[in-house]
């Protein structure tokens, strides 16, 4: 999950923080304008001695904005998966639904893949006189909402896929620009706080998402559309007040099918930090997709929990890992640029990870799976905060940052659909502490990867 960041006033090419390498041959500029320049003062030390200006700090009020923007998008996806998806499915097919349910995620999640690299790349190739990132989101913004009103009305499940797919592609494009303001404005030195910030959004989201669609129901179309008026506010307001980066044509690659081709490829000589990263994250994502999607049945077939305790247990549950989870990204991002460090912060995330992972393993009481949650929040907060910050430095090209984090997001949809898919075999091996005893070795695995990187400390 992450964060973007205003623009430099001064044009030029793009300006980079010290020790981010060399400068793509990219002509940018940051077209003058008002926004958000009145925050932002020069950090010293962040140039590249090189004639170029230096890089300039970000003030709260942009990365307010520019969080409220990443929550609004966010809202927008996980409302439906969370709430109105399923109830949408069980008005057309009843019994059926949570089949049904599992297509149209799976299928969702497939074109998000897909998706979001692309427009990435796209994004990185823009030229339009608005910017190179706010084109795609106001057009991923209208796409989306239009996606979500064809599922809202749909009248039957093969409209509510297409509708969904739709939502899917068009949000993801929203994500590939939004993100790719994070390496494009903010400096190196400010991008745990941001980052850290971001990391927070994701159970604001949750608990906004969650309380439009109550608030509404059981207005079907309200609860639909409810997400998307609110998130898109948010989104138009960043956009509006947003000073995007400008891609001079003349320093434009000629398109070619092949490029887009190699929209999915990074080259592994020039990219080892980055693939480190995108295991690490992969591995990590994957041990988080067991213990969310098979909490509840946790509850029921290993504590023996009552169906009808198993609501309240989880909300508690994750109102306390969500809480944690904040804590952690607020305090661990800006504790991370003021040291210098991402890796050790990444490496201690994903493995308190996975101890929790372990107590949840070696549980046979709630007391144990509460204890479990909290652990997870600590290290989950701390490793999309500083995770991300780390990935941004470590980007193989700053004139493919749209879609080389693109496809990082990879590593962060695939386990969602791989993890359902594996966790049944190792569950009929040995039930839910094999399981979680997995996914503690995954998280392990995850705070390994980082080890061999050596671009960031």
């Amino acid at each position: 999950m992450s964060d973007t960041s205003p623009t430099s006033a001064l044009p030029g090419p793009p300006v980079r923080a010290a020790g981010d390498g060399p400068a793509a041959p990219v002509a940018v500029t940051r077209p003058a304008g008002p926004e958000h320049r009145a925050e932002r003062s020069a950090l010293p030390g962040d140039g590249s001695g090189d004639g170029r200006p230096a890089v300039v700090a970000v003030g709260w009020r942009f990365v307010v904005e520019f969080a409220a923007a990443y929550t609004g998008v966010i809202i927008m996806l996980i409302a439906p998966l969370v709430v109105t998806l399923a109830l949408k499915l069980d008005a057309l097919v009843g019994d059926k639904a949570p089949n049904s349910l599992a297509v149209v995620a799976g299928l969702g999640s497939l074109v998000a893949v897909i998706g979001n690299p692309v427009f990435g790349r796209l994004s990185d190739r823009t030229t339009s006189p608005l910017g190179m990132r706010r084109p795609w989101v106001l057009v991923g913004l209208a796409g989306g909402t239009v996606g979500t009103v064809i599922v809202a009305l749909a009248p039957n499940v093969a409209v509510v896929v297409l509708g969904w797919c739709l939502a899917q592609l068009f949000l993801n494009a929203v994500l590939a620009a939004l993100l790719a303001v994070l390496p494009d404005q903010v400096p190196s030195r400010q991008r745990g706080m941001v980052s850290g910030v971001l990391g927070g959004c994701l159970p604001v989201a949750s608990v906004l998402g969650t309380l439009l669609v109550k608030v509404f129901n059981p207005n079907a179309l309200a609860m639909f559309l409810a997400p998307c008026l609110v998130g898109g506010v948010a989104i138009v307001w960043f956009m509006w007040r947003l000073d995007d980066r400008r891609l001079d044509p003349a320093g434009r690659a000629p398109w070619s099918w092949g490029e887009l081709a190699r929209t999915f490829w990074v080259r592994p000589h020039a990219s080892g930090d980055f693939l480190w990263a995108f295991a690490s994250r992969f591995l990590f994502v994957f041990a988080y997709a067991c213990l969310t999607s098979y909490e509840a049945f946790y509850l029921l077939d290993h504590l023996g929990s009552l169906d009808h305790d198993v609501p309240d247990q989880v909300f508690l549950a994750t109102a306390l890992q969500s809480a944690l989870v904040i804590t952690a990204s607020l305090v661990g991002g800006p504790l991370s640029d003021r040291t210098g460090h991402r890796k050790v912060f990444v490496m201690v995330a994903a493995a308190v990870f996975g101890v929790a992972m372990l107590v949840l393993a070696a549980s046979s009481q709630l007391a144990g799976f509460y204890l479990a949650l909290a652990i997870s929040g600590v290290g989950l907060g701390l490793y999309v905060a500083i995770d991300l910050a780390l990935v941004v430095d470590v980007l193989p090209d700053p004139a493919t940052a749209a879609k080389d984090l693109g496809v990082f997001n990879i590593a962060g949809a695939l386990p969602y659909s791989l993890a359902p898919a594996l966790a049944p075999g190792i569950l009929a091996l040995g039930s839910y502490p094999a399981l979680y005893a997995v996914a503690s070795l995954c998280a392990l695995f995850a705070a390994a990867c980082i080890l061999p990187v050596r671009g960031v400390r």
